[in-house]
């Protein structure tokens, strides 16, 4: 179900733990070669598999395309809102819906920059409501829900996302392949070993003059559509795992 689609008293009539995902994303750069809304567009595309086998199951809010994007703004088009202020909009999302009276609340996540807050935001209303046992709020973002898309196709070498790289670029050509740049100008930029395991402070320049991170010249659009699959096969398991929990014990 699409909340855009519903009137007030659709919404109202349903059961309120019907699992709600917020699905979030970005506009930024990425890179001479993609468009600045590919992450919006892939995550958007994700959800779009995904819908459709949970039909009247699980409630979808429309894609927010705005995330946290202070480290691309270097480079520009990027919009981004400030961290804090970026907290306090997913934690009123959330709070939306406790206020309706739905329980299991899913940020869906398409934006690496968007992980923290969107980790600090589940934490901080669960500490709000912290007096409920009725409550589920998850964060996940959809490239880390399990696949491991290598495995699938031996062809992809990269082993994680990077940015506008080999990943995000075949998933590209997959979808909308003519907003995808001259790949023969673009080059390799390795993903570093930035004080790992420690998490450090960065902005984009201080990995990559061109804005991306990996090696987009390896992209397909074949590469692209198992991407694809992999990653609407883990979110479609976390939102069966959503539905199956028993709505009071902590392991799901």
């Amino acid at each position: 179900m699409r909340l855009t689609d519903l009137t007030w008293p659709a919404v109202h009539a349903l059961d309120r733990a019907t699992p709600v995902v917020f699905p979030v994303a970005a506009l930024e750069q990425h890179g001479r070669h993609m468009p600045l809304f590919t992450d919006s567009l892939l995550l958007g595309e994700v959800v779009r598999r995904v819908e459709s086998k949970f039909a009247d199951r699980v409630l979808f809010a429309p894609l927010q395309w705005l995330g946290n994007s202070h480290h691309h703004m270097d480079f520009p088009g990027t919009l981004s809102a400030d961290p804090r202020v970026y907290l306090d909009v997913l934690c009123g999302l959330l709070e939306n819906f406790l206020a309706h009276g739905f329980t299991r609340l899913f940020l869906l996540n398409g934006h690496g920059g968007n992980d923290v807050p969107g980790k600090q935001a589940v934490f901080e209303v669960r500490q709000r409501h912290r007096k409920r046992t009725d409550l589920l709020l998850l964060f996940a973002t959809y490239w880390s829900l399990g696949g491991r898309p290598p495995a699938v196709d031996p062809d992809i070498l990269q082993p994680e996302m990077g940015h506008a790289c080999e990943w995000e670029t075949s998933m590209m050509l997959r979808l909308a392949p003519h907003l995808v740049g001259d790949l023969g100008e673009v080059e390799a930029v390795a993903f570093g070993n930035p004080f790992k395991p420690a998490t450090r402070g960065w902005t984009m320049p201080d990995r990559s003059a061109p804005g991306h991170v990996g090696d987009p010249r390896f992209a397909t659009a074949e590469k692209g559509e198992t991407l694809f699959r992999v990653f609407a096969d883990g979110v479609s398991a976390m939102l069966e795992r959503i539905l199956a929990w028993d709505g009071k014990t902590w392991n799901g």
